[in-house]
């Protein structure tokens, strides 16, 4: 599924940044192991603390404050912030809770994923069950999903 992604990316010129918290890293690093992904993948950013996601991606501090790192205006802000950030076309986010404990009211599965394509704004939240590392594993396989759905 990566190398069609990819591909079908580069085939319409588009660029891509991801933002990431609770998958920290994994989901660019899933996009960046097919060969070809430099035409396409900008970079990524891994916001794991809630202040980084305001100073590296600008996700709004007031929305931080009132809605928490673990929401779906949060991600789709980070998506927004992303993509304007690194200069691409896309933005693609993750931000949830993986466990093993809940944060900030949220429970461990909690997950919400964004993306951004010009006019194009879609998140999706997530209940996923599993240890910690099936559930960003999970976020990954949704994300990259999510922006299939996008970009069909």
């Amino acid at each position: 599924m990566h190398s069609e992604l990819i591909e079908r990316l580069a085939a319409r010129g588009l660029t891509l940044a991801v933002a990431e918290s609770l998958t920290g890293g994994l989901l660019c690093a899933a996009l960046t192991e097919v060969p070809g992904a430099s035409a396409v993948v900008r970079g990524g950013v891994v916001a794991y603390a809630t202040d980084l996601k305001s100073r590296l991606l600008g996700v709004d501090e007031n929305l931080l404050a009132t809605a928490g790192p673990v929401d779906a205006d949060t991600a789709l802000a980070m998506a927004e912030g992303v993509a304007q950030r690194l200069g691409a076309d896309i933005g693609l986010s993750t931000t949830g809770v993986a466990g093993p404990d809940p944060q900030g009211g949220k429970s461990v599965g909690t997950v919400f994923i964004a993306c951004s394509w010009g006019n194009t704004r879609k998140v999706e939240e997530l209940s996923l069950a599993g240890t910690r590392n099936e559930i960003r594993s999970l976020t990954v396989h949704k994300a990259l999903g999510l922006l299939a759905s996008i970009v069909s």
